[in-house]
């Protein structure tokens, strides 16, 4: 018995439409640009991007159950986290949003993984790079809020009140 490929597997399928939906359903008449729901979702403040990550999760979460390596697997939650994290920031992320189609960049992962064999391996590598520069950054931003800090505090006590 053969293992169905990307384009026969029906489940893997969905994934690719669902992926669609989400990052390039629709077209801009009169160019080629394309948006999904994804950037609309994150348009409401606070909770828009909460629908779109749990939808990422869970078509990573159907990749794994058919055959995604690790080392694909931590790709595509890269993604996925960068799409939510930078997607968050007020203004900027809304235009990001738009512009970086995390879920179909990972369908084009899994398509490269079933058509070439690339991203084979656990991913723990790269897995480790990314904790560590995570590290490095949660540290900057530790230091940064501790300066901000004393130099508030500084100015407080010089202010006469």
């Amino acid at each position: 018995m053969s293992v169905p490929t990307f384009n026969q597997d029906d489940r893997l399928q969905w994934v690719e439409r669902v992926s669609r939906l989400l990052d390039s359903q629709f077209r801009v008449p009169g160019t080629n640009w394309r948006f999904g729901l994804d950037p609309i979702m994150g348009l409401l403040p606070v909770v828009g991007g909460l629908p779109s990550l749990a939808v990422s999760g869970l078509l990573i979460m159907t990749m794994m159950r058919h055959g995604a390596s690790g080392n694909l697997v931590v790709r595509m939650v890269f993604n996925v986290v960068l799409d939510a994290l930078i997607g968050a920031i007020p203004i900027v992320g809304n235009i990001f949003d738009f512009a970086y189609k995390a879920n179909n960049r990972n369908v084009a992962l899994l398509r490269a993984h079933y058509a070439e064999g690339k991203h084979q391996g656990s991913g723990k590598g790269l897995l480790l790079v990314l904790a560590l520069v995570l590290l490095a950054l949660g540290g900057l931003l530790v230091w940064a809020a501790w300066w901000l800090g004393s130099v508030l505090w500084n100015w407080g006590e010089s202010v006469q009140w």
